[in-house]
C-alpha cells in the first residue's frame, strides 16, 4: 500500500494553507480526513470540498481533544492518522527576545507544542486498541538552527522535534509512528506578505523560491501512508535545501 488508503486521519489546523493541503492529498488517496480547526466556515467549505468531516477545535483544550476523537471513533470505528498541523506565530515578526512579551512567548507554546502532547495523548489509547497508528507533527525549520526574531514560534518548534522523538520512543512497541515534518518557507495564509514568491526570489534557498503547501503535504501523505512503514522518530525536512547550507 502506497498511499494512506482507506485510513482515517484527523488533521489540525486543516482550514487552510499546509493543514487543507494535506487533507486534500490523502482523500485523494482514499482516507477518510476528519478536518479540526477553530476557523469553521474555511473548515466546512475545505471538508466538504474534499469530501471529509469538519469538527470545531481547539488544540489548547483537553476536552476539545476528547470530544473530536470520541466522534471520530464513534463515526468511523477508529483513528489510524493524526497530523498536528495547528500552529501559530504571536508577535510581530523580528521581535528580538528583549522585547518579546511573556504573553505572547507562552501563547506560542501553549498552542504549537502543548497542543501536538494533547493530540499524541487523546489518540494513543484508540491506536493502541486498533493494533497501530501513525502521527504527523509539524515542526518548522525554526526547530533545526537558531533563528532570530521568533523565539516563542522557534522554542515551540524545538520542543515539537524532541516530543516527537519521545513519542516515537514511547510508542513504537505498539506499532504507532511517530514523525516530524519541517517545512521551510511556505506561501500559507499565516505568512502571506512576509515572504517573496517566484522563482529566484529565495536566494537563501538552493531551490531559489519558497514551497507550496502541497509540497509539505507530499510529506506529511508519505509519513501517514504504509509506504514509510519502517520510519519513526525522523525529521523529515522540505526546505528547498536551506537547511542544507550556504547555496553553492
Amino acid at each position: 500500500m502506497s498511499g494512506p488508503q482507506d485510513k482515517v486521519v484527523i488533521v489540525t489546523g486543516g482550514a487552510r494553507g499546509i493543514g487543507a493541503a494535506a487533507a486534500a492529498r490523502m482523500a485523494d488517496d482514499g482516507a477518510k480526513v476528519v478536518i479540526t480547526d477553530l476557523l469553521d466556515e474555511p473548515g466546512a467549505k475545505t471538508a466538504a470540498d474534499i469530501g471529509g468531516l469538519f469538527l470545531h477545535h481547539d488544540v489548547t483544550s483537553e476536552d476539545d481533544w476528547q470530544r473530536v476523537v470520541d466522534t471520530v471513533i464513534e463515526r468511523y470505528g477508529r483513528v489510524d492518522g493524526l497530523v498536528n498541523n495547528a500552529g501559530i506565530a504571536t508577535g510581530a515578526p523580528g521581535t528580538p527576545i528583549e522585547d518579546e512579551t511573556l504573553e505572547s512567548f507562552e501563547r506560542s507554546l501553549k498552542v504549537n507544542l502543548s497542543g501536538v502532547f494533547l493530540g499524541l495523548r487523546a489518540v494513543v489509547g484508540p491506536m493502541k486498541a486498533a493494533g497501530g497508528g501513525s502521527i504527523v507533527n509539524v515542526a518548522s525549520v525554526t526547530g533545526l538552527s537558531g533563528f532570530p526574531g521568533v523565539s516563542g514560534y522557534g522554542a515551540s518548534k524545538w520542543g515539537v522535534r524532541g516530543l516527537t522523538k519521545i513519542a516515537a520512543s514511547e510508542f513504537g512497541t505498539h506499532r504507532i509512528r511517530v514523525n516530524a515534518v519541517n517545512p521551510g518557507a511556505t506561501l500559507t495564509p499565516m505568512n502571506e506578505g512576509q515572504v517573496p514568491t517566484g522563482e529566484g526570489n529565495f536566494p537563501m534557498a538552493p531551490l531559489g523560491r519558497i514551497g507550496a503547501p502541497q509540497e509539505i503535504a507530499e510529506a506529511v501523505s508519505f509519513l501517514i501512508s504504509d509506504a514509510s512503514s519502517y520510519t519513526s522518530g525522523a525529521d523529515i525536512t522540505v526546505d528547498g535545501g536551506w537547511m542544507a547550507g550556504p547555496k553553492g
